[in-house]
């Protein structure tokens, strides 16, 4: 049945202020993409509440008249999770900004969700606290949409992603229903039905308020930049370092082609530009200890081969550092037409071979592929360079990427470390999971969103979208010849 969507406009136009609904042609625009612009597609209709008891009333009349509903936040997702596909309301909480509370005698906070990621640490760091979860985007991600992906960041190593500091939810079912998941404790008594929440990618409500763990600021930060001629020589001192005991806050892996890419955005040479990749480590705790893990990281990263070692003389230094990596997708972007960026994982005792066999790819499509990524925890982020005017190439690169995610999964890793599935990846979820598995993810899902209106058609593989494939019977098989080109087979 098609929604009526006139019907449904003049009632939104009700309950929510004035210019909170936006269904002019030119401007619905705006909505069309997230962060991954290869999938587009303007919704009929785009709302933007700024209170819970607004979201549950537009949730409410979706209910009502069948319409199904899609939550954004900033839009700098990666998976094409909130890009509209079947004619539902966009649901924007960019306006949903407040802070609602700041409990530093618990260390947790309460806030809207479309706070910015690192207003979160703005609104804490005079009292010697801060947030641990910073995506590279944390600037204009919002806190609604990294509950929604699980959002990681450069320190997800030591202090794990957005599950690891949520602790209670306020959530607006897609009837319209509020209710609350988890509570003030970390440790509450019954199913974990906020875990369950967050990761799931709009599909079983709208978040509207969330409190957040805080931690005290260490005592101690110091940040440590290696530079490599090879990238199995820094990919061995990230192995040297973590077999060592020592637990980084973070550990990121840039190769020449991105490195070069900053260093061009900044218009100062911050990375060695002749290295084949860069390696930054920070550590941060008790400054004895940090003083102690920096010595002996230095020291693993030269028996690695690093051919040298530069430490930030101060925190000024260490954010010069860190901006360079943080920028990187900004800094491809300034020279290439497009790209399209990937989120695999592999166990970090595969990244040789997994990057090498990215290399091959590479070379067999004929796509430059920059690599960038979480070393720490194995989380790949590799982006395909193309122009998008070339004909058929868009094609080539997700058949590309899709190559890439084969490769992580048969390393013993997975198709996505943090940006989510959404539309991008839902045809390669299989791979992962069995029939049975998958169809108990939507018995759950159904529990919380029994008519499916809750961002329909993402994260789960369906005839209609992914067609009726044989990807989990395909392998491919890297063979890289003591000289020669790498061999690929796909059988």
């Amino acid at each position: 049945m098609t929604p009526d969507w006139p019907r449904l406009e003049r009632r939104l136009r009700n309950v929510l202020p004035e210019r909170a609904v936006v269904a002019k042609p030119q401007e619905l625009l705006t909505y069309d993409s997230d962060g991954l612009s290869l999938h587009r597609q303007a919704p009929p209709l785009v709302v933007l509440p700024e209170s819970t008891e607004q979201v549950a009333a537009v949730l409410r009349a979706c209910h009502e008249l069948a319409v199904p509903f899609v939550a954004r936040g900033s839009g700098t997702g990666l998976s094409g999770g909130a890009v509209d596909e079947q004619g539902a309301v966009v649901v924007v909480t960019s306006r949903m900004r407040r802070v609602l509370q700041v409990d530093l005698a618990n260390q947790r906070i309460t806030v809207e969700p479309g706070v910015i990621n690192s207003w979160v640490t703005r609104a804490v760091a005079g009292e010697g606290y801060y947030y641990a979860p910073d995506p590279s985007s944390q600037v204009v991600c919002s806190i609604g949409g990294n509950v929604a992906e699980n959002s990681g960041g450069v320190h997800c190593l030591k202090y794990g992603v957005t599950s690891n500091h949520v602790l209670e939810l306020e959530v607006v079912l897609p009837d319209g229903t509020v209710t609350r998941l988890g509570g003030p404790l970390a440790e509450m008594p019954g199913l974990d039905l906020r875990g369950v929440f967050i990761g799931s990618e709009g599909t079983l409500g709208i978040a509207t308020a969330i409190t957040l763990r805080l931690l005290r600021a260490p005592q101690s930060v110091e940040v440590l930049l290696a530079d490599f001629v090879s990238m199995e020589a820094a990919g061995e001192a990230v192995r040297a370092v973590t077999a060592a005991g020592v637990l980084p806050a973070g550990m990121e892996i840039m190769d020449n082609f991105t490195l070069n890419a900053v260093d061009d955005l900044f218009g100062a040479d911050e990375y060695p530009r002749d290295a084949a990749a860069v390696l930054l480590i920070e550590l941060d705790g008790q400054a004895q200890e940090v003083a102690a893990a920096a010595a002996l990281t230095r020291d693993l990263c030269l028996r690695s081969g690093a051919r040298s070692i530069r430490q930030a003389v101060d925190a000024a230094d260490r954010a010069l550092l860190w901006k360079g990596r943080k920028s990187a997708f900004a800094a491809v972007g300034r020279i290439t037409p497009t790209y399209y960026v990937q989120d695999g994982v592999v166990p970090r005792s595969a990244l040789p071979s997994v990057l090498a066999a990215i290399d091959a790819l590479s070379a067999a499509y004929g796509l430059r592929v920059a690599n960038v990524f979480h070393a720490g925890d194995g989380n790949l982020h590799p982006l395909i360079l193309y122009d998008r005017h070339e004909l058929g190439v868009e094609a080539k690169v997700q058949e590309l990427g899709g190559e890439i995610l084969r490769l992580c999964v048969q390393a013993g890793g997975s198709i996505t470390g943090e940006h989510g599935v959404g539309s991008d990846k839902r045809c390669y979820l299989d791979w992962m999971f069995a029939p049975d598995d998958l169809a108990t993810m939507q018995l759950v899902r159904r529990a919380f969103d029994p008519e499916g209106r809750a961002n329909p058609g993402k994260i789960f593989p369906t005839p209609k979208s992914c067609g009726e494939s044989s990807r989990r019977a395909e392998t491919i098989r890297l063979e890289v010849p003591a000289t020669g080109r790498p061999v690929l087979e796909v059988f």
